[in-house]
């Protein structure tokens, strides 16, 4: 590695359906930071919020971001990225860049499930669930709902369980009549909501053995942030699972090393040029009426 590239730095940005990642690595792919926040309706300025959040907490400029990659569901809105990669390919490499020796790898997000199996750090297969709530973020949030509760008070009162009530529907409507009917019934709350989440995870766990599920399994996405799920996605499993210290940026991480890896290519072929960065006109524009 010359000095030039040495001093060069790489970004993902994850702009997922509803929330958006970015992380900055450096030339030896070590991450330097990361940032999340809420998606909302326009793609575009969020992408520019998180890359310049992502820079200052770095401490790094645009000039001296050498490559980008865009991924997740609004990848395409990202005008400054050098490239654009699917979510699963992106996700594969994160998680095996936190846990070098996983072969499965199940992240649930508020909007669908995925499942996917990895070898020597790469995507091999890949299953996912985006055509019903059963399964996602968002199966929890009408739980909640129903429930009166905060989602990061389910977990904790759900591990108080040792009856789960079982939960016959994967359908959410269905199942929101069950837990009101539940409730109804005298059943205690915490029995209720391990309930929901071993629904949650029986459709989950379902996908992955689809896949022939093995170890090392580690869950991701922001569902795994919650204790209840993750105590269910293991008993449902059948073994244990390793979560992440922060389980919703594996996806941009993978991004910005297959950023820093694409650049290099160029650089060993000598094709490479930094070329000066910049925000789009739109963002920018609205920044200045704004200020």
């Amino acid at each position: 590695m010359d000095i030039i590239a040495s001093k060069l730095f790489f970004t993902g940005i994850d702009i997922g359906s509803t929330m958006s990642k970015a992380a900055v690595v450096d030339a030896e792919g070590v991450m330097l930071g990361y940032v999340i926040g809420p998606t909302g309706a326009e793609h575009r300025r969020r992408a520019n919020m998180v890359m310049e959040d992502v820079l200052a907490k770095c401490g790094v400029s645009l000039d001296e971001i050498a490559y980008i990659i865009s991924t997740g569901y609004g990848r395409v809105n990202v005008p400054f990225a050098d490239k654009q990669v699917t979510e699963l390919t992106c996700h594969a490499r994160g998680v095996a860049a936190l846990f070098p020796d996983v072969r499965t790898a199940i992240d649930i997000g508020g909007q669908d499930a995925k499942v996917l199996k990895i070898k020597n750090g790469k995507l091999v297969d890949f299953l996912t669930n985006d055509k019903c709530a059963a399964g996602t973020g968002r199966f929890l949030e009408v739980a909640a709902e129903t429930l009166g509760l905060e989602l990061n008070e389910m977990g904790r009162i759900s591990l108080q369980s040792d009856t789960p009530v079982k939960i016959n529907s994967l359908c959410t409507i269905f199942a929101q009549q069950e837990i009101i009917a539940s409730l109804s019934e005298g059943k205690p709350l915490p029995d209720i909501l391990a309930g929901v989440y071993i629904a949650i995870a029986t459709r989950v766990v379902k996908l992955a053995r689809q896949l022939k599920v093995e170890p090392p399994v580690v869950f991701t996405g922001g569902v795994a942030k919650n204790g209840g799920m993750v105590k269910a996605i293991e008993a449902v499993l059948g073994m244990p699972v390793s979560v992440p210290p922060e389980p919703l940026i594996t996806g941009c991480l993978g991004a910005a090393i297959l950023a820093r890896d694409e650049a290099f290519k160029l650089i060993n072929r000598g094709e490479y040029k930094l070329q000066k960065k910049q925000l789009s006109e739109a963002y920018i524009e609205f920044t200045e009426k704004t200020r």
